[in-house]
């Protein structure tokens, strides 16, 4: 087992920041500006190398919050909608972000409700499509919580179409099931989710 508190700050991070900053200050040159100016000069050395050191958190996995479990009192379905989330699309590095609606039927244990929101900002911490990190945060959380079934619905906006391309801002559903979910258990996680997203 890897002892992180022995790990350099570098290794922690698996982000090179001398590349970070010689690649920023060169999109910078090639955008025609001048790193060095004021207002530019931190912006290459500190600030850019900083932020993807943050947005890439889930290619860590020291970085994964730990999910302490409780011995489940019953099987009943868990939901938690309305869970805030802010990823990078890998094809233009630029943001996407939404809303993640979570819901699991425990197998012997249950996590507490805040690890469900953290494990979800942990994964979304990286180069991803929206498709890919939905299946990812479902079969990642079957995994840790041993459950037998896993559903996630993801809304988000992505920057790439709203900026660029067709510059319309829209919203883009994905949803990923692991398991074999109950009619019931489906109808009441997507009541839950329309609550949530008619409180929006």
């Amino acid at each position: 087992m890897t002892d992180h508190s022995q790990l350099t700050q570098s290794e922690r991070e698996s982000i090179d920041r001398e590349k970070a900053r010689r690649a920023t200050r060169l999109l910078l040159e090639a955008l025609g500006e001048d790193p060095d100016r004021p207002g530019l000069e931190d912006t290459w050395e500190r600030r850019v190398p900083d932020a993807f050191a943050t947005l890439t958190d889930g290619n860590r996995a020291e970085a994964k919050p730990t999910m302490r479990t409780f011995d489940a009192d019953s099987e009943d379905l868990v939901v938690k909608t309305g869970i805030p989330f802010y990823s990078l699309c890998e094809h233009h590095l630029l943001p996407f972000h939404g809303t993640a609606h979570i819901a699991y039927r425990p197998g012997e244990e249950i996590v507490g409700l805040s690890k469900l929101a953290r494990y979800v900002r942990w994964q979304s911490r990286q180069l991803t499509m929206q498709e890919r990190l939905t299946n990812d945060i479902a079969s990642g959380l079957a995994g840790e919580l041993d459950a037998p079934t896993v559903l996630v619905e993801m809304n988000a906006t992505h920057l790439c179409e709203a900026m660029r391309g067709i510059e319309t801002e829209s919203t883009t559903t994905t949803r990923t099931t692991v398991g074999d979910p109950t009619d019931v258990e489906r109808e009441q996680f997507y009541a839950a989710v329309a609550r949530a997203e008619g409180q929006q």
